[in-house]
């Protein structure tokens, strides 16, 4: 599988396990700061060929999503589950612990921010009402949802923007969750 995009990942372990899964180059931010010849490299690299950015399923990973879509819009995003991304000791978690089909799979099932037609959006009292706000399983029904709509899994709030930034349709959400099992 050939890659057209430029691939963001946070290290050099992350570009080789890529580079194992795909035939792609690799942008690597080198830490959760992204310093700014780092950025510019992407934005380059966004013009030139697009980009995909695929970080580790955690709040560094997270963060680093976070900088480089605010400093460069349209890029596209790619998840891997956390229990795809674990080491085999389960002590840490990235994508340079993902099987090479994991790392397929997710860029199979790539997700665009971008300006779309009008949608029908998720509303806060479908959020709250699934269970995915508040509550002691919370934390794990945001993971089986976000997961399952290819979004991975962001804290409440993130969780909230994330659905209404990818323009997830509200009867897609409710389908999301009744094949969880959450409704």
């Amino acid at each position: 599988m050939k890659i057209k995009e430029c691939i963001v990942v946070e290290g050099r372990d992350d570009t080789v396990a890529i580079k194992r899964a795909v035939e792609a180059d690799t942008i690597e931010t080198v830490g959760s700061a992204v310093p700014p010849q780092v950025i510019e490299r992407i934005k380059l690299a966004m013009i030139r060929r697009g980009i995909i950015v695929l970080t580790d399923p955690d709040y560094p990973g997270e963060r680093i999503r976070r900088i480089v879509t605010e400093a460069v819009p349209g890029c596209k995003h790619a998840f891997i589950k956390k229990v795809d991304a674990l080491s085999a000791n389960k002590n840490s978690v990235g994508v340079e612990h993902a099987s090479p089909e994991t790392i397929r799979e997710a860029l199979r099932n790539v997700q665009t921010i971008g300006e779309m037609p009008a949608y029908d959006p998720v509303t806060m009292a479908d959020i709250r009402g699934a269970g995915l706000l508040a509550g002691e399983d919370a934390r794990s029904r945001r993971e089986k949802v976000g997961s399952e709509l290819n979004i991975g899994y962001a804290n409440g709030k993130q969780f909230v923007k994330r659905l209404d930034v990818f323009q997830i349709e509200r009867e897609e959400f409710l389908a999301a969750l009744e094949k969880v099992g959450l409704r």
